[in-house]
């Protein structure tokens, strides 16, 4: 990169103000959604019959947009004001069974240890057996990692000491990161307020659903099969720009190109190489970022396509 690329890439990578009016809209999108799967639709099925399933098509693919206000949420972008900020940023994840704080600690962890042997599913561990690797990373990127984040929460309903035990072993290593992330997590598993919170948020969840199901009567194998879509777009999409990536690739991270009409749906996770490089820019601030630096983007895969491209297996680390 030349000093006058440097230069431009450093103006456009300024900080940059949060876009309410774009999250306000994109949030009053994904709370109009929610409200028509968890009221409206069980209505719409009883009265119109299977004519009205074509609604599972926008709930489904909006899955993305839903999680991507959360993610602005985590990293303070969503709204000005904090308390705003994770206010509607728990409420987006009890309204997706998802455990706001084990997400957000996770996700901010993810950050600093992209990568490291405890964030890359798509490697071979080299200690279980390859044949249930293999069962593991399919089951995982096939909807098992929302399963797992949807079911984090009853660990909270367990003694804290059984808990920290728990994550310790499954986070042991002997290498200085990794007991740096054993540590951290461990410290996590047995936060008071913490575990409250995710106590709370789940049995808010378990209640929203459990209502939801009873509106929806004979027709509940529809919502059961639209969040088993929800989350399984969740999974696909959790490692794809990490898939296959080596430890000396920028930010261990890739971009990927998409069509226009996708941009605000994905909210430009597409371009997952330069969040991770700037992650306290909100997501409308990436495009002018990517332009400035197309130059050493890679954008020239298909971002469907890498989706795709998981189901090969495992990829490779070095």
């Amino acid at each position: 990169m030349d000093g006058a690329q440097a230069t431009a890439e450093r103006q456009a990578a300024r900080r940059v103000p949060i876009d309410q009016r774009a999250n306000g809209a994109l949030l009053g999108l994904v709370i109009t959604a929610v409200l028509v799967q968890l009221i409206a639709w069980p209505f719409l099925l009883q009265h119109w019959g299977s004519s009205a399933l074509w609604i599972a098509v926008p709930l489904v693919v909006l899955t993305p947009m839903h999680w991507g206000l959360i993610h602005e949420s985590i990293h303070g972008h969503l709204f000005p004001k904090r308390q705003l900020n994770e206010w509607f940023g728990r409420s987006l994840a009890i309204a997706f069974v998802l455990p706001f704080d084990a997400v957000r600690f996770g996700h901010l962890m993810h950050h600093r240890f992209t990568r490291e042997s405890f964030d890359r599913p798509d490697v071979h561990d080299g200690a279980t057996h390859p044949v249930l690797a293999r069962v593991g990373y399919y089951a995982h990127l096939l909807g098992g990692l929302y399963v797992a984040e949807c079911l984090v929460p009853l660990l909270t309903f367990l003694p804290t000491a059984w808990v920290r035990r728990l994550v310790a072993h499954k986070l042991r290593s002997d290498e200085p990161i990794g007991q740096d992330v054993q540590r951290l997590f461990v410290a996590f598993a047995g936060n008071k307020d913490r575990r409250t919170y995710m106590r709370r948020d789940w049995i808010l969840s378990v209640a929203l659903y459990a209502g939801a199901f009873y509106l929806y009567g004979r027709w509940w194998p529809v919502l059961a099969v639209t969040m088993f879509l929800r989350g399984l777009w969740l999974s696909l999409a959790d490692n794809l720009p990490h898939y296959d990536v080596l430890l000396n690739e920028q930010a261990r991270a890739r971009n990927f190109r998409v069509p226009v009409i996708w941009r605000p749906v994905l909210m430009n996770h597409h371009l997952h190489r330069l969040h991770h490089q700037h992650p306290t820019l909100p997501w409308t601030a990436l495009p002018e970022l990517a332009r400035v630096n197309a130059t050493t983007s890679d954008t020239d895969a298909s971002y469907f396509v890498a989706a795709l491209r998981q189901l090969r297996g495992f990829g490779k680390i070095r």
